[in-house]
């Protein structure tokens, strides 16, 4: 008698994460045999050579003697106050160590807002393209994904009117990420504005993750949510492991901004939900304070001269020396979000092309519908790799798109 399998949520049945997924899970096959793959699929900055300051990394080892024991759920004091202190200067208002809770990683905290603020059925308002953790955590916390477009003919920017017209009752809450991960968009002041209009408007509460805040290129500029949400209940989302190259660490935090008496039992519930958990991570903890106090380490690699501004230019010119490719230009954050155009291929499908360029061209690219869009021509990159390794995928990017365009006049010449 054959035995029954394990039964599992159903909820999983609408949850994707193609950045770890069948292509990551074949890649590793083909590596196994041999193969040398260009991972290109996940911004992990420790893969490609960057460290951790070296007054972050001091900080966390000396404190270790003091790391064995459970923190306050909330996470360490000294850490929740730098964090508070760095929110009030931006302007946050009721920024405050008491409003902020330190996670593993921002990852865990999208999880816990979501479930402290969601009953089933309602709704949260995604962007499309969206960081798919996102919409998995609204699936799996019983929400309803309701996505905005943001498209490349915008330069990937929202638009009001169109995120209005998506609200229900049922909306409970608007995320932005920003700066965005995956198109690289950074949001002007004028269109924060108009979004946290809206939220007020309408009663949502407001999600911003800004994990990416001051990774930006050519003068582009970042503007904190929280400062021009004012009294509009806001959470910021942000950690250690982009700006300070700290994925291991898996230290994340979040501050809640705006009239206190607005987030009086959305507060609680996240206290509860982070004791069901203990504490997060303490030993890399300590190395908050001196990240936000500390010497400014991005400038240099995203500025003119930089390694992120040299790749960032390195994928622009292989965009450029296309034959096939349109890409708008990233502002901030650490992806392109190339297109590719179609009208030299019939049904040019971004997984198929994906799969075709991992298995013959050794690049691992993450397709673009893995970020809940529609369009079936994008895919997603990191930025992270030196720029001439960068140059030398897009040679590869364009002699798979040279194949595939020639299948493809091919199967139209014999229709």
């Amino acid at each position: 008698m054959p035995q029954r399998t394990v039964p599992v949520s159903s909820r999983l049945g609408d949850v994707r994460y193609e950045i770890r997924g069948a292509l990551s899970r074949r890649a590793r096959e083909l590596e196994a045999e041999g193969r040398q793959i260009i991972r290109l699929n996940i911004g992990n900055p420790g893969l490609f050579g960057f460290s951790v300051p070296a007054h972050v990394r001091a900080a966390v080892e000396s404190h270790l003697d003091r790391s064995e024991a459970y923190c306050h759920q909330q996470g360490l004091q000294p850490a929740r106050e730098a964090i508070a202190e760095r929110e009030q200067a931006r302007g946050a208002f009721g920024a405050h160590a008491d409003n902020v809770f330190i996670g593993n990683g921002v990852s865990e905290l999208i999880d816990l807002t979501l479930r402290a603020l969601l009953n089933s059925g309602e709704e949260v308002l995604l962007p499309s393209p969206d960081y798919p953790l996102w919409s998995a955590a609204t699936v799996l916390n019983g929400g309803r994904p309701r996505y905005y477009p943001c498209p490349a003919s915008r330069g990937h920017l929202p638009d009001p009117d169109e995120i209005e017209a998506l609200i229900t009752p049922r909306t409970r809450a608007l995320v932005l990420v920003n700066p965005n991960n995956p198109t690289g968009a950074t949001y002007p002041r004028e269109l924060l504005q108009a979004l946290v209009q809206v939220a007020e408007r309408h009663r949502l509460l407001l999600l911003s993750d800004e994990i990416y805040d001051n990774i930006l290129y050519d003068g582009a500029e970042f503007h904190p949510l929280a400062a021009l949400a004012g009294e509009t209940p806001c959470i910021t989302y942000s950690g250690l492991s982009k700006m300070y190259r700290a994925c291991g660490y898996r230290v994340g935090w979040i501050s809640l901004s705006g009239t206190p008496s607005r987030l009086t039992e959305f507060r609680t519930a996240l206290d509860l939900l982070s004791a069901l958990r203990l504490c997060a991570n303490v030993p890399t903890q300590w190395g908050i304070a001196p990240a936000l106090d500390g010497p400014d380490t991005m400038a240099e690699l995203v500025g003119p001269g930089g390694r992120l501004h040299a790749t960032r230019q390195a994928m622009l010119d292989g965009v450029a020396q296309s034959e096939f490719l349109d890409v708008v230009a990233p502002q901030g954050a650490l992806y392109a979000f190339p297109a590719v155009r179609t009208e030299q291929m019939d049904a040019f499908d971004d997984e198929d092309f994906a799969l075709d360029l991992l298995q013959s061209e050794s690049v691992l690219v993450v397709p673009g519908t893995g970020f809940n869009i529609r369009e079936r021509n994008h895919f997603r990159l990191t930025l992270l790799p030196q720029a001439d390794e960068m140059a030398e995928v897009f040679l590869r990017i364009e002699r798979c798109l040279q194949r595939q365009a020639a299948r493809s006049g091919r199967a139209r010449h014999v229709a």
